[in-house]
């Protein structure tokens, strides 16, 4: 089955979403006609979605996956089915604001360069907060490791405005983006084996690598519950946070670099793991040696993803949204919880 959108398709991935769909979609539904088509995509469910959606959403198209194999898989598999000028990739548990699309879209069509961008994501249950799944935009510092404006690590900021900007970042949030779909398909889309988490950072690095912008548009809103698939803190999003953070050093970054910089992510990783245990985090401890062997497993698998993403990477690859620091060094030994105290402010977005 292929579906197509005239302009711009919003693709919600679900599974077992019954509960937000009934909650979410009559407000994505309501604000459609500012310029998108709805399609659910149902994961391989094992509750009664499919015929919840198709029976109360007649408006909304809806593909059907035959088997989970995780997020990455089902938009993989999804987006290869959906045609259209844009995706807006919105997981299942997120609302959306009045007027939340047409600052995005004419972002896309405006800026210069632009291959994606997200919104402003704050937290559903604490509605002035910024949310932890990317926030007002997402960075990297030299060493890889990622961070938001209004979120580092688990300290999160309260919405005062101080992020309404549009702005240039190095990835946004896959919880609600926007791409070009030429381009998503051109760098290769997401990568279906990293089953789920920073599967969007890792698009983003190679529309980066190929030399495009990503952004964050401050004027749309929408809120994120969080943690409704696998939840914060648990030990499977540990170990696809762990091990998924190797896989995108190796896949993206230059030779040069990665040449010290795994081997020392490695080591700190190391380091962390011994932290848990003297912690009597076990199960922290045991996750986080349970990632660095399924990274060695699929190393020569990772090594062939690594050179299908270096053959989209530009002469001057885009670097915008990278902090050239240790985010780690900055929150635990100088204490700078949040973003401003970085003194580091990224680059408008025009």
């Amino acid at each position: 089955m292929i579906v197509t959108a005239q302009d711009t398709a919003v693709v919600i991935l679900s599974y077992n979403g019954k509960k937000w769909h009934e909650l979410f979609l009559p407000l994505i539904i309501a604000e459609a006609p500012s310029g998108y088509t709805v399609v659910v995509v149902d994961n391989a469910s094992t509750d009664d979605t499919f015929d919840y959606i198709q029976a109360n959403f007649p408006e909304v198209q809806i593909l059907r996956i035959a088997v989970n194999r995780g997020f990455s898989n089902g938009y993989y598999e999804a987006l290869k089915q959906i045609e259209a000028k844009y995706y807006v990739l919105l997981s299942a548990d997120f609302e959306v604001s009045a007027n939340w699309f047409p600052p995005l879209h004419q972002a896309m069509e405006n800026v210069e360069g632009l291959a994606a961008c997200q919104p402003k994501i704050r937290y559903w249950r604490e509605r002035e907060k910024f949310e932890y799944a990317g926030a007002a935009g997402g960075f990297k510092d030299s060493y890889g490791y990622l961070f938001c404006r209004g979120r580092i690590f688990n300290d999160l900021e309260v919405d005062e405005g101080q992020y309404d900007d549009n702005v240039e970042v190095f990835w946004a949030s896959g919880g609600c983006l926007m791409v070009r779909a030429d381009l998503y398909h051109k760098v290769g889309g997401l990568d279906a084996d990293l089953y789920a988490h920073m599967e969007e950072v890792d698009l983003c690095w190679r529309l980066k690598n190929a030399g495009y912008r990503i952004g964050y548009i401050g004027n749309s809103t929408v809120f994120h519950v969080g943690g409704s698939v696998i939840s914060y803190g648990s030990p499977q999003k540990l170990f696809y946070n762990f091990r998924n953070s190797l896989i995108l050093l190796l896949k993206n970054e230059s030779a040069s670099k990665l040449l010290w910089l795994l081997p020392y992510r490695l080591l700190l990783d190391g380091v962390a793991g011994v932290q848990m245990l003297a912690a009597g985090k076990f199960t922290e401890c045991l996750t986080v040696i349970k990632a660095h062997f399924s990274f060695y497993r699929g190393f020569f698998k990772w090594l062939r993803h690594r050179k299908d993403a270096q053959q989209t990477v530009s002469a001057t690859p885009n670097n915008e949204g990278s902090f050239n620091g240790s985010i780690v060094w900055q929150y635990f030994a100088n204490k700078k919880k949040l973003f401003p105290s970085l003194k580091w402010s990224p680059k408008p977005l025009a």
